[in-house]
Formats: structure tokens, C-alpha cells, sequence
């Protein structure tokens, strides 16, 4: 098998077609066929056949279609890696969920770097049920935020270390002039209520998508802005409520520009995880997995701090198939 056979037969398997995939791949069709050929022959397996409602994959084509996101996240991963000692750096690279990123990620990268001149962070956001698939595909070294929910990502899975390390507190505030503010508000009153929300809350399973699910707040009383910061802003001046971990907004509500909210379902504890392979994690990877429990680590967690520009990429990645 060459990665050149591999990158064609899943091209194939995402697309649905042999000619989708030369399109894709900036290869002929003919190209694409004697790629999957060949792969037919080394490994004695038909693959796929085509049907009329599209292709139809053998078992072992399932197999492989699995194996080969595994074996070219391989490849790319070692291309970066030597290309990093080369220049005498290590990468690591971190899948975060949007609510971590915000808030916490910053702190965090700024004291793991500073651990050592070789070390930059490669920082990705994506939604929480995306991280197994992630780590499997070894897309990523380790991932932060809530525990990963797609733990069957292959035929036969990959077992993954997580380890809870800080818990946080999320509630809804307003404005000091909010009603809801003075006295307790009715679970009606809540879920018609406006609600101004940063990124996370179009994840599934972050901490504040399921506070609103909780509270039965319907999507259209749900407004979206660009960041958590945005949106309390917002909240500041108008009369909609917002939800926001408590460590974050400690100046505006020590200044009273924010106000928890009195009702039921409006406060909720929640715990970030790290998340890696437990087979054979990247040196780098077992290291911040060491080194994010511990109490310097989640201080400047809390604290927040810019991230110096030398040790910071962010990561645009490109999904080879869901």
C-alpha cells in the first residue's frame, strides 16, 4: 500500500465515486481506478462494487476506509514532526471546544510553553463530539474540553486516556436592572427569554448548549454572537439574560455590570478533560496530559494570559471524511 493508493481510496469513500474523487484529487479517473486497483490486488479484498443506489463496501473495505484516515494521519503527523526537529522544535497539536478556547486555552499555552524554548501549541476548535475521531485519526495530539462522546470512532474503537481536571461553574446573569435579577424568575418566564450567547452554544455538548436544553430555551430565543465577550456586552446594555462561567465574568460582577439571574436550572458545575490515545501518545502529548492537573496549570487557567506569538499557530484542518 502507498499513500498515494490510500489517499485515493478514501477520496473515493467520501465522495461516493471514483470520478467525485479524481475531481478532488486533481487526478484523472484513470488515475483514481488503478490506484483502488491496486490496493484490490495487494490486499486480495474487492473493496466496493458500485450499485445503482451508489457503492457498496465489503467488510474489509469498511475496515480499511477506517485504517486508512489512521495510517495518513500517520504520515502527515511524522512529515510535520521531523520537519519541527529539523528546525529543532516540537508541535503539539490541540483539538479545544469553543468554551475552553475562550477562556481558559490562553493561560494555559503561555505556562506550558514556557517550559521549554523547543515548544509551540497548534490550537484547533471543534465541536467536543469530533474529538475521538480526532485523536484516532491522529489529527490532533490531545484534546480539551468536555469528555469525548464518539468513543466508537472505527470498527474496533481506540481506547482513550481522559483525565478530569478542573471543574467550573457556569449561571445566567443580566443587567444590575434585569426583573430577573430582583426576584426569582418562573421556568416559563426563562425559556421565552432572550438570550445573548457566544459560539459554544451551537455545540451539542458543551456545558452551555446543555444549560439551554435544561432550561427549554427555544432557538429562537437564542442569539448568537462571535464571542462569550460579545455577548455579555450585549447583555450589559439591553435586557436579555446570557450564560457565562462564573471565573471569566469575576470583573464584571464584582463591578455590577453583571447580575446572577434567581430561577431553577440556572446554575450548573461542569469539568473539562484532556483526552489523548492510550496507546502510544506522542512524548509532547504525555506531558501536558501530566502537566494540565496541576495547581500552577489551573491557576493561569483561571487567571488567563495572552499567549506570546512565537509559541501560538493557530491550526486550520481539513476533515479527510465523516
Amino acid at each position: 500500500m502507498t499513500p498515494a493508493q490510500l489517499r485515493a481510496f478514501v477520496a473515493v469513500v467520501r465522495t461516493g465515486s471514483v470520478k467525485n474523487a479524481a475531481t478532488e484529487l486533481a487526478l484523472t479517473e484513470q488515475a483514481v481506478s488503478m490506484h483502488v486497483a491496486a490496493l484490490r490486488k495487494s490486499l486480495g479484498d474487492q473493496l466496493f462494487s458500485r450499485t445503482r443506489s451508489g457503492l457498496a463496501f465489503t467488510p474489509g473495505g469498511l475496515r480499511l476506509a477506517a485504517r486508512a484516515v489512521e495510517i495518513l494521519g500517520l504520515q502527515d503527523q511524522t512529515i510535520s514532526e521531523v520537519g519541527a526537529a529539523a528546525g529543532g522544535r516540537r508541535t503539539i497539536r490541540l483539538a479545544s471546544s469553543s468554551l475552553f478556547a475562550e477562556h481558559a486555552a490562553s493561560g494555559l499555552i503561555d505556562l506550558f510553553t514556557k517550559r521549554a524554548k523547543d515548544l509551540e501549541v497548534e490550537l484547533s476548535v471543534h465541536s467536543p463530539d469530533r474529538f475521538a475521531s480526532l485523536l484516532a485519526s491522529r489529527a490532533v495530539d490531545v484534546a480539551i474540553g468536555p469528555a469525548p462522546t464518539d468513543m466508537e470512532v472505527t470498527d474496533g474503537g481506540h481506547a482513550l486516556t481522559i483525565k478530569e481536571f478542573l471543574t467550573y461553574d457556569v449561571e445566567a446573569m443580566a443587567a444590575p436592572s434585569h426583573p430577573f435579577t430582583q426576584r426569582r424568575a418562573s421556568p416559563e418566564e426563562l425559556a421565552h427569554a432572550t438570550w445573548n450567547l457566544g459560539p459554544s452554544a451551537a455545540a451539542v455538548h458543551e456545558a452551555i448548549p446543555t444549560m439551554l436544553r435544561k432550561l427549554g430555551v427555544p432557538d429562537a430565543c437564542q442569539r448568537i454572537f462571535q464571542s462569550d465577550a460579545a455577548a455579555w456586552e450585549e447583555t450589559q446594555r439591553g435586557s436579555a439574560l446570557t450564560l457565562a462561567p462564573t471565573f471569566a465574568v469575576r470583573t464584571e460582577v464584582a463591578d455590577g455590570r453583571l447580575v446572577r439571574v434567581n430561577g431553577e436550572q440556572v446554575h450548573r458545575r461542569n469539568t473539562w478533560c484532556a483526552t489523548t490515545l492510550a496507546h502510544d501518545p506522542t512524548r509532547t502529548a504525555s506531558e501536558l496530559m501530566r502537566f494540565v492537573g496541576t495547581p500552577k496549570a489551573m491557576q493561569a487557567m483561571l487567571r488567563g494570559t495572552g499567549v506570546p506569538v512565537k509559541n501560538f499557530r493557530p491550526a486550520v484542518y481539513v476533515t479527510l471524511w465523516n
